[in-house]
């Protein structure tokens, strides 16, 4: 997301500005909007920011600092007088992050709502609240943002976020729009998945909107214990914790699924004694499919990445596009059909 600084010298007619600080005075950042909708959604851990002085920023929404940079960044709210802003609060649970007062994927609708918990919050905000769900005693921990079973002695992550009011950013209300698309992500076997809300928090119209705000920006998500990152510009999701990547799409609702760079996704083929086959992972154990190949082609089109089979490790050269097998040294012609 390509942003710039500016003096913040005159109040701003958003309820919310985002600013940096080089240690000498807060800036107010251009199109914090992105910024803004992406903070608002309570599985994202932060988001990456491109400034145009500084480079690359990574902020850090639980920690609210900049990773790895000599900068501050804060987050200002503006409401009207008597107005209060709304904030949603949430605990993570076995899947996904719900929201105080909604019923979770594994517990009873708890006796608290996000109004009650952001009341206890403003008396004390580096206390503890405790409440109850059905026969159970919980401690919510202000200061550590954890959420405890009294009993069981189980602990939760909280996260408290303010609820996105699309109403007040009139210059954007245009594009915050699903689009008519569904986005996907190419699971094992070689099949499409879509993204679903109650996993990894972003469902496809979500998605499609931070899209629109920013083609070449990233979202961030967890699911279970891996975080993971999605990559607009090249059409890939990565598993932050092992390095795993899986091309992404996005597909019209009606018509033929289709990749944001190049219309139709690539196919790569060898050439095996029968005639030319695609790469598939269920295809001899390939560890690759042929979405694989391509995301690691488009990242360097004269490269070289290794693969295996059930027996054999290969390397396939893009610059010559032959397949070799490192054990039996068997060198096979490969291509790349634009569909």
């Amino acid at each position: 997301m390509d942003m710039s600084w500016q003096g913040s010298t005159s109040v701003s007619r958003k309820p919310f500005e985002w600013q940096l600080s080089d240690g000498r005075q807060w800036q107010r950042i251009d199109n914090d909007h992105v910024i803004e909708t992406h903070y608002c959604q309570p599985g994202a851990k932060g988001i990456s920011i491109n400034t145009a002085s500084h480079g690359k920023l990574f902020i850090d929404f639980d920690k609210m600092q900049i990773e790895n940079a000599p900068f501050t960044v804060q987050r200002m709210s503006f409401n009207p007088q008597g107005q209060a802003e709304e904030i949603g609060w949430y605990f993570r649970d076995d899947r996904l992050w719900c929201e105080y007062g909604s019923q979770s994927s594994n517990m009873m609708s708890s006796t608290v709502s996000s109004k009650t918990v952001e009341h206890q919050f403003t008396l004390n905000p580096q206390g503890t609240f405790s409440f109850t769900v059905g026969s159970t005693n919980y401690k919510l921990d202000f200061r550590a943002m954890t959420q405890t079973n009294c009993i069981t002695g189980m602990c939760r992550k909280v996260r408290r976020r303010p609820k996105f009011n699309s109403g007040s950013l009139d210059f954007t209300s245009a594009v915050l729009t699903d689009g008519g698309y569904k986005w996907e992500f190419n699971a094992d076997e070689g099949d499409w998945a879509e993204y679903q809300a109650h996993i990894c928090s972003f469902d496809s119209p979500a998605i499609e909107r931070q899209y629109q705000l920013n083609p070449q920006g990233q979202l961030h998500f967890n699911i279970g214990r891996f975080s993971y990152t999605l990559n607009f510009a090249a059409m890939c999701q990565i598993n932050n914790n092992t390095g795993t990547r899986r091309a992404v799409r996005r597909t019209p609702s009606t018509g033929n699924p289709q990749n944001i760079r190049s219309g139709s996704a690539p196919r790569w083929q060898f050439l095996d004694v029968n005639g030319w086959k695609e790469y598939s992972k269920g295809y001899r154990q390939c560890s690759v499919s042929s979405q694989d190949i391509e995301l690691h082609y488009q990242q360097n089109p004269s490269g070289i990445m290794s693969f295996k089979t059930r027996t054999f490790t290969y390397k396939l050269d893009f610059s010559t596009m032959i397949q070799r097998n490192l054990s039996t040294n068997t060198t096979r012609s490969v291509r790349r059909l634009n569909q």
